[in-house]
């Protein structure tokens, strides 16, 4: 389904309400640590203010959980804002009100603005209609740049869509692109990589990749809950102990489907989860019973790199392991590495995937990194995305 973009609708002189996800983490003194979020859009603030739009932001940051706290305050991405843009961004107190109003009546055409915090109101996340249309009513248009809040059906990224003409910025259509290509016409060998703690996160998700792809690697915490379905002992491992039937049926459905399905050949293991915890290396069918699974170890790395190298299309969403602590990074790392060097489309859905590259120093050698951690699992399970669905067809 392909969605109407800013290009495809006259934005020359009309108020253009765009949702942005500037959800970006501040420092201890207030500062934007990390600017990524508020790089990714402006490709399409700019489109809007060089064709003589009002561009009106709209964004939440933390979890205020509908009141007004000054800790999420948008004050700080205003001005880091401005700085990218090198051009001042007027910034509201509020989101909605009288106030606001006046302050977008006195915008000339190519300016900018950022409402307040979003979830400062309560109705925002119940996706109200009344609040919808206050939001709406600041508006000629509405553009949906936030694909990383995609998948909330609240009043900024779908209920407003309902009272304005709704389509996509760049960054959503780069990012409906990228996916859709993936679950759409992938090229093949198609490999996908699933990590992470628990099956349950990615349950949907497998079964809906195990339709399409040719091989599927598993890692992290969630692979003890295979590895138990295959009658192996884990230790002190993270298990899902209600998901280990459904983990082997996942492996009857890989073997049906004649999918290739890897689990770890050996593992990185250790009392506890702390930095300064004794790890070391033993086959996965020899976990002791006193230490827990904590990373793929260097066989099963070794094993996951050949099976990428080979691939055309890869899909990767989930760490190996505990990768945050440098005893447990090992695993992840390697196939962040293995991922860049394979020349493959290469898609990393977001979230710890997307921050181990980074950490990786790969991101660059990477085709797309999904700005949505929850958007693309959500994406990647076949389920419609509200803020998506709300947006004009092509």
């Amino acid at each position: 389904m392909v969605k109407k973009t800013v290009r495809d609708i006259d934005v020359s002189g009309k108020r253009v309400l765009v949702r942005v996800d500037f959800n970006a983490p501040l420092d201890k003194e207030g500062k934007v640590a990390d600017d990524t979020r508020i790089k990714a859009a402006l490709p399409t603030i700019r489109y809007l203010t060089d064709n003589r739009a009002k561009v009106i932001l709209m964004s939440h940051l933390g979890r205020p959980k509908g009141q007004v706290d000054d800790r999420y305050r948008l004050d700080p991405v205003a001005g880091r804002l401005a700085e990218l843009l090198g051009k001042p961004v007027r910034k509201a107190d509020d989101c909605v009100g009288a106030a606001v109003q006046a302050l977008i009546g006195e915008m000339a055409e190519g300016d900018v603005a950022l409402l307040e915090n979003v979830r400062f109101s309560p109705e925002e996340e119940k996706n109200n209609e009344s609040f919808a249309r206050q939001l709406a009513s600041l508006g000629d248009i509405y553009v949906n740049d936030a694909f990383g809040t995609a998948h909330r059906a609240h009043a900024s990224t779908e209920g407003v869509a309902d009272f304005l003409p709704a389509v996509a910025g760049f960054l959503m259509e780069k990012e409906l692109d990228m996916l859709g290509r993936v679950l759409g016409a992938p090229a093949k060998p198609f490999v996908a990589v699933i990590g992470g703690a628990k099956v349950s996160d990615k349950m949907a998700v497998i079964d809906n990749l195990l339709r399409q792809v040719d091989a599927l690697l598993i890692g992290g915490g969630m692979a003890n809950t295979f590895l138990k379905a295959k009658g192996l002992e884990v230790g002190k491992s993270l298990v899902e102990a209600d998901k280990i039937g459904l983990a082997g049926e996942l492996v009857r459905k890989a073997k049906n489907s004649q999918v290739e399905l890897l689990l770890p050949v050996d593992v990185v293991v250790a009392p506890a989860a702390t930095p300064d915890a004794q790890s070391r290396v033993v086959p996965a069918q020899n976990i002791p019973a006193d230490a827990m699974a904590l990373d793929i170890g260097p066989e099963t790395a070794r094993q996951y790199g050949d099976r990428l190298k080979g691939a055309a299309t890869v899909v990767w969403n989930g760490p190996m392991g505990v990768f945050e602590m440098e005893s447990f990074a090992a695993g992840t790392m390697a196939v962040a590495e293995a991922l860049a060097e394979s020349g493959a489309v290469s898609v990393i859905g977001g979230g710890d995937s997307a921050a181990a590259v980074h950490k990786a120093g790969v991101a660059d050698k990477i085709t797309h990194i999904s700005t949505g951690g929850g958007a693309s699992l959500e994406f990647l399970e076949g389920r419609a995305l509200p803020g998506v669905a709300a947006l004009q067809d092509k």
